[in-house]
C-alpha cells in the first residue's frame, strides 16, 4: 500500500540554523513587544461587556436584519456607542436569516446604575419597536460594574499565576535558567496576544482570557519538549559547542514541532470557520497563540539559555550523568 502520510515529507535529520538567526528574532521580538506596548497603552482593548459593564440583548428581526439603520438609530440614543454584532443562527434553524447581538454600555455606577441601565434598556426597546415592528428577544444578559471589576481582576490574577506556577514548575524540573527562559518566552506571547486584539480591535471578553492562558499551555508543552531535549543532548555530547547542541536540538523535535502545530491550526481553521461569532474571537486568538507559541519556543526560550550562561555540570544535569 503507497505511503501517503505527510510525515515522509518532513527531512529525517533536518539542520536549519536557527540559532544562527537569533539576533534577527530577537530584534523582530524587541519590536513587536514595544510595538504591543505601544498599541495597548495608545489604542487599549475593546473590553466586552465582561469587562465593562451593561446590558447585551440578542433579538431576531424576523429577516435579514438591516444592519446600518439599526445602528443609526442606537447611534442617535445618546447610549455610549453601543456595539452591533451579528449570530449566525444554529445549523437545525428553520430559518437561515442572522440575529442581531446589542451591547448597551454601562449607563452609571453606584446604586442608581441599575435604573439608569433600565431605562436606556427601555429607549433601546422603544426605537427597535418604531424601526422594526415585531421581533423577538432571544437573550438578555446584565453585568454591572462590580461584577465586572471583579471579573476583570480575577483574569489578570489567573494569567499571573499561570506564569508564576509555570516558573517554579520549571525550576523544579530543570535548572533556573529553563525556568527564566520559559515564562520570559511565555510573557512574550501573551504581551504579542494582547498587542494583536488591540490593533485589530478584536472584542476582548473573559473567552479570550481562556484562549491566553491555553495559550500559555500549549507553548510551554512545546518549550518543555525542546528544553527535554536540551538536557538530553547536554548529557550526550559533553564536548559539543552549546550554540551547537541547541541547534541541534531543535532541529530534533522539529518535525514533532511541525506536525503538532499544523493539525493544531487544522482544528482551530475549522473552529474559527465553522464556529460562528461566539467562538471567532476565541479562534483567533487560539491560532495566534499557536503561530507565536511555535515562534518563541523556537527563538526565545531556548537562545535564552545562552544569554542566561546555562553551563553543564548543574543541578538535575549533574544528577543524571
Amino acid at each position: 500500500m503507497r505511503d501517503i502520510s505527510l510525515v515522509k515529507f518532513l527531512p529525517v535529520e533536518p539542520s536549519v540554523p536557527f540559532l544562527s538567526l537569533r539576533i534577527i528574532a530577537a530584534v523582530l521580538s524587541v519590536l513587536a513587544i514595544i510595538g504591543s506596548i505601544f498599541l495597548f497603552t495608545t489604542r487599549g482593548l475593546n473590553y466586552g461587556i465582561d469587562f465593562t459593564g451593561g446590558t447585551v440583548l440578542e433579538i431576531d428581526t424576523g429577516s435579514e436584519p438591516p444592519l446600518d439603520e439599526i445602528r443609526t438609530t442606537l447611534g442617535s440614543l445618546d447610549l455610549g456607542a453601543p456595539g452591533l454584532q451579528l449570530i449566525d443562527p444554529p445549523v437545525d434553524a428553520v430559518d437561515k436569516h442572522q440575529y442581531v447581538r446589542i451591547t448597551i454600555p454601562l449607563q452609571e455606577e453606584g446604586e442608581d446604575g441599575a435604573q439608569a441601565q433600565q431605562e436606556a434598556l427601555a429607549k433601546v426597546n422603544a426605537s427597535l419597536s418604531e424601526l422594526l415592528g415585531e421581533y423577538t428577544v432571544r437573550g438578555q444578559d446584565v453585568v454591572g460594574s462590580k461584577v465586572s471589576g471583579e471579573l476583570r481582576q480575577k483574569g489578570l490574577i489567573a494569567i499571573l499565576l499561570a506564569l508564576g506556577m509555570v516558573l517554579f514548575y520549571i525550576w523544579f524540573r530543570f535548572e533556573w535558567q529553563f525556568a527564566v527562559g520559559a515564562v520570559i518566552a511565555l510573557f512574550h506571547d501573551v504581551i504579542l496576544t494582547i498587542g494583536v486584539f488591540s490593533l485589530t480591535q478584536l472584542e476582548f471578553n473573559l473567552s479570550i482570557i481562556a484562549a491566553i492562558l491555553t495559550i500559555v499551555g500549549y507553548s510551554l508543552n512545546d518549550t518543555v519538549i525542546v528544553y527535554d531535549r536540551i538536557r538530553e543532548n547536554l548529557r550526550k555530547y559533553k564536548k559539543k559547542a552549546l550554540p551547537e547542541l541547541l541547534n541541534l536540538s531543535i532541529n530534533d523535535t522539529l518535525s514533532r514541532t511541525i506536525m503538532t502545530s499544523m493539525t493544531t491550526l487544522l482544528a482551530l481553521t475549522a473552529l474559527y470557520i465553522l464556529g460562528g461569532e461566539g467562538l471567532r474571537g476565541f479562534s483567533f486568538a487560539m491560532i495566534w497563540g499557536v503561530f507565536v507559541g511555535t515562534y518563541s519556543s523556537i527563538f526565545v526560550a531556548s537562545p535564552l539559555l545562552l544569554l542566561l550562561r546555562l553551563r553543564r555540570g548543574q543541578g538535575n544535569i549533574e544528577a543524571s550523568d
